[in-house]
């Protein structure tokens, strides 16, 4: 129990002072007579206070006296400790860091000697230093013993200052190659005949093959294997058997648990094929795997391979084999993305409660340092052998002095780095115990804040020095490739080392940019001279690069940047917007390199670029038919003539477009790494939905300036338009023409031939102004679907339809008229004109036999007429087997046989139909569902070639890249189109024979 303030003892003031939390706990221990030395000599309290955890350094000393096995042992640690200044601050540093090795001082009460040397050769020992510490280990056990007995030392000298963290790492990995060689011994000496058999070299790999290993890690190895008899007697299958043997002998040696616990688990899962491929290999078999099928992940790995043990000559041979190959790598297609992926796919699979808690693989963390050091090295490498190192930190000062990397930006890196693994490693060192997370309990906290110098308030400032250099390396992350290539072009730090255009060159190709040349001179224009928007230039393009660099068109989206910036360069707030919005640069980069469409509606119209910059997205949001609908008719009022608010309209309707189709890629571009937007049949709602209500206002803003223009304010007939097909079904996509009827009915005191005559020119006027030659995109009229198609009228009266519909309508004008809608004009006439055809699209007695085979024929001629010579039905989004056509028949033929009685059938909307009709139970869930997805994703493969390619198409793009850009926008990642166009066929067969079932099958049910 603690003493009351006013009665504590001296001794409790003292511990107090020199940092112990528990100094009641502490003075208790030091009550008895053995440890009067510690409790009266000064140097000793001042030597625990100055430990990272004083309490816990005293409390491993009283355990480690007490294991002395007799008097004058306990004695000797304590005079030596009293006398000797080095192994009082070893030890005691240890004691105080490392819970763990206090256990095994405990255990073994004489290891304490190991630390009593302080000769030069002892800061730094090696390999053969470290052999010779285990060389009485003639079994599995005392190696454990003697591995931590060198353990020991490695952790004095760390927890002292002796050594920095990149020798600590170093010395670490030297010890693993000792204990290799150590394990592969004993392995030989269990079984000698397998040993004469094979020749087996142990390639290290990650950080152990990097020399920056941790205090407990994996031991990454590969193993080659060869027979031990050169020519036609030597038996090779056999060989490596026995080289099998032996390797998974020192596999188990280390990683096996006995009394004195595990060293570490050795990991052979970098080989070929991983946990599927052979454990051993030869040196031929290891060579066909790389060059025929390895991935850029693995070439990744092999920059840190380095032969530790075993037979030397074949680790050589191994290694100038592989390298060659290691330093192409960066030649394959796809290479950088490839490498970004892998490291978003890391990132994606940590745990979310870890995230926030990771050093090694979070964002900021030291993976995205190590990720972005051994791209630049696989990409510069080839021509550049100075950057071939495994190790981090040697490979980014390698990369600074030849211009690769800023210098002041590798600085940064650098010291980021050695105290993120300096806190990787004291975290570890506690327990020896594999983990990269930092603890949230403050005693923890605290011992590792102190550990690493900082004592005042070691828990606050460890948590921010954490986040300070974990947020520099976020930062740095994308800086570090792409800022070099702003000062290749800028020129603005004389005497400073920079890319030269050859390096450039290679860094822009490497990104996958088509035209380095080209990229070169954008950049310059953007980023050279000392003007304010320079200046924000370069501090936005190297985040910028990297999300052109991300997408299918890095090309295509730095020429767009250049030429908004040329357009909105003066524009005060454009840059501050882009600079200061966090999203707006981002959804800026994706719009302007993810196809044609999105970038040419907004270099007409540059100033758009503000609807990016909402933080919370809502500048993306739909607008909603009733506004869009109130600002193009007060955009008509203000205008002069009918041309000119026509022009007005359409303007409205450039930018509305833009603002569906930048939410669309933004919310697109998210499906590959899980976005919130990321719902396809939510987006394909939005956009259908959107585009039909800025269509539907569109229109009745022409009318609007149509009728003013010739008649006033009245027409002499009331006049209504009706969507039909996708229009009518909100369904709309980017290149959809609008399907439309033309109703009136004249008012009273005009005449029939006044009124139709005034119904026609309205048509033909909003036909012939909605085509005038505009850089904005055309909305075209089709009224096809009209009774009697393009012979009959293009307007009639209600009476005229009725008298029609009473008469002479057939099979497909009620399917057409299953998705009419009153869109625009008179209301009144057009719910008039929709309790008209309701009886005519959902019949009260369905469908007979006779019209269903009308159905299916008409489907049929269809398909053969209108399917485009050469195409491929299977990709065909719209007539293609288990396409749109498939589905929306299926639906409409439901709606058709049963709308009459399931008021759910009764919509427009296709998806809202087949919902219906699976609620009714006349459709099952699972074929409901294979139909949605079939019809969400064809619909989707049409918007994104029309985003992509800015014309309309119905099947996926020849070329190569627009065809990636389509994968992009469907959440394919680079080299996955093939992946993409088999699940479109996947997905569409599905869908195929649930059509057979229910549209061909219907008659018979």
């Amino acid at each position: 129990m603690t003493a009351a303030p006013g009665r504590r003892s001296s001794t409790f003031t003292r511990l107090l002072r020199h940092g112990f939390t528990d100094p009641s706990a502490a003075e208790r221990l030091l009550e008895s007579a053995e440890l009067t030395p510690v409790r009266t000599d000064p140097v000793l309290l001042d030597a625990l206070g100055a430990t990272a955890d004083p309490d816990l350094a005293l409390h491993g000393l009283v355990r480690l006296l007490e294991a002395q096995p007799d008097p004058t042992a306990r004695r000797e640690l304590l005079d030596t400790l009293i006398a000797a200044k080095p192994l009082r601050d070893r030890l005691l540093g240890v004691l105080g860091a490392s819970a763990a090795l206090a256990d095994h001082l405990a255990r073994h009460p004489g290891d304490w000697r190991a630390l009593v040397t302080y000769e030069p050769h002892d800061l730094h020992p090696g390999v053969a230093e470290f052999e010779r510490g285990l060389a009485g280990a003639d079994d599995p056990v005392s190696l454990r013993v003697a591995y931590r007995r060198c353990l020991l030392s490695i952790a004095a000298r760390d927890v002292c200052g002796t050594t920095d963290v990149a020798q600590t790492a170093a010395e670490l990995a030297d010890l693993a190659t000792a204990t290799l060689r150590a394990a592969l011994r004993l392995a030989e000496a269990a079984a000698p005949e397998d040993a004469a058999r094979c020749r087996l070299a142990v390639i290290a790999m990650g950080k152990c093959g990097g020399h920056e290993l941790n205090y407990v890690s994996d031991v990454d190895v590969i193993f080659v294997g060869e027979s031990a008899e050169d020519g036609a007697g030597a038996d090779e299958s056999e060989a490596l058997r026995a080289a099998t043997r032996l390797a998974s002998h020192l596999m188990r040696i280390c990683s096996e648990t006995t009394v004195e616990g595990s060293i570490w688990p050795v990991d052979a899962n970098l080989r070929p094929e991983g946990r599927n491929g052979p454990l051993v290999r030869t040196l031929s078999s290891h060579l066909a795997y790389y060059q025929r099928w390895a991935k850029t992940w693995e070439f990744q790995a092999l920059l840190k391979a380095r032969p530790v043990a075993g037979d030397p000559e074949l680790g050589e041979e191994y290694l100038a084999a592989v390298g060659p190959l290691v330093w192409q790598a960066a030649e394959r297609e796809n290479f950088v993305a490839d490498v970004q992926k892998m490291r978003r796919r890391v990132v994606e699979n940590i745990p979310a409660a870890e995230v926030d808690r990771q050093l090694k693989l979070g964002p900021g963390g030291l993976r995205d340092v190590e990720f972005a050091v051994q791209l630049l090295q696989l990409v510069h490498g080839r021509a550049d052998a100075s950057l071939r190192s495994g190790t981090t930190l040697d490979a980014l000062e390698a990369l600074a002095a030849g211009g690769y990397v800023g210098r002041a930006d590798a600085a940064r890196l650098d010291e980021a780095y050695r105290f993120l693994r300096s806190m990787e490693h004291r975290i570890q060192l506690f327990r020896l115990r594999r983990t990269h997370l930092v603890p949230e309990d403050e005693a923890d906290l605290r011992r590792v804040g102190r550990s690493l110098g900082l004592r005042t308030d070691p828990v606050a400032g460890l948590v921010r020095e954490w986040r300070r250099h974990a947020t520099a390396v976020r930062r740095l992350h994308e800086k570090l490739f792409y800022r070099p290539l702003l000062d290749a072009v800028a020129q603005l730090a004389p005497g400073e080392a920079r890319l030269s255009p050859e390096a450039a060159r290679e860094r822009l190709v490497a990104l996958g940019y088509a035209d380095p040349a080209a990229a070169l001179r954008h950049l310059e224009a953007l980023a050279s001279g000392v003007s304010r928007k320079a200046a924000i230039q370069r501090t936005l393009l190297p985040v910028l690069l990297g999300w052109f660099a991300d997408s299918a068109d890095p090309d295509a989206g730095l020429l767009n940047f250049r030429k908004v910036s040329d357009a909105l360069g003066k524009t005060p707030w454009y840059l501050r917007l882009l600079r200061d919005e966090g999203a707006a640069a981002e959804n800026l980069a994706r719009v302007l390199s993810a196809g044609r469409l999105a970038p040419d509606l907004l270099l007409r119209a540059p100033e758009a670029v503000a609807l990016l910059g909402d933080g919370d997205g809502g500048g993306l949001a739909p607008r909603g038919r009733a506004p869009l609908e109130q600002e193009i008719l007060a955009a008509v009022g203000r205008a002069d003539d009918a041309a000119q608010a026509v022009r007005a309209a359409r303007g409205v309707r450039r930018r509305e477009l833009f603002r569906t189709a930048a939410a669309d890629i933004i919310g697109s571009y998210g499906t590959e790494t899980h976005s919130a937007e990321a719902d396809p049949g939510a987006l394909v709602d939005r956009v259908g939905g959107a585009i039909s209500d800025l269509t539907a206002a569109t229109l009745a803003g022409t009318l609007r300036a149509v009728v003013r223009d010739t008649w006033g304010d009245t027409l002499p007939t009331r006049f209504a338009i009706i969507g039909m097909g996708r229009f009518g079904g909100h369904e709309l996509g980017y290149g959809s023409d609008a399907d439309v009827i033309f109703v009136h009915e004249p008012r009273e005191g005009a005449g029939e031939r006044e009124a139709a005559d005034a119904a026609n020119r309205v048509v033909a006027e909003m036909r012939r102004l909605l085509q005038l030659p505009s850089s904005d995109p055309p909305l075209l009229i089709d009224a096809d679907l009209r009774p009697e198609g393009r012979s009959g009228p293009l307007v009639r009266t209600l009476k005229s339809y009725e008298a029609y519909y009473r008469r002479w309508s057939l099979v497909w004008e009620s399917h057409a008229l299953l998705r009419a809608e009153f869109v625009a004009g008179d209301e009144d006439l057009g719910r008039r004109f929709i309790e008209l055809i309701d009886p005519l699209r959902y019949p009260a007695d369905g469908l007979g036999d006779d019209a269903v085979r009308e159905i299916r024929r008409l489907k049929a001629r269809m398909e053969s007429e209108r399917l485009p010579r050469g195409a491929d039905p299977r990709l065909h989004t719209k007539l293609g087997p288990g396409g749109l056509s498939d589905v929306e028949w299926t639906v409409q033929l439901m709606q058709l046989r049963h709308g009459a009685a399931e008021p759910g059938l009764r919509t427009t909307r296709t998806r809202e139909a087949l919902a219906a009709a699976r609620a009714a139970g006349l459709v099952g869930e699972e074929d409901a569902a294979i139909l949605d997805e079939a019809w969400v994703l064809a619909t989707r493969v049409r918007n994104a070639v029309m985003l992509v390619r800015g014309r309309a198409g119905d099947t996926f793009p020849p070329d190569g890249r627009e065809l990636a850009a389509v994968g992009r926008y469907l959440g394919y990642g680079p080299g996955h189109a093939g992946d993409m166009l088999d699940a479109y066929r996947r997905t569409t067969r599905r869908a195929r024979a649930v059509v057979e079932e229910l549209f061909y099958g219907a008659a018979e049910r």
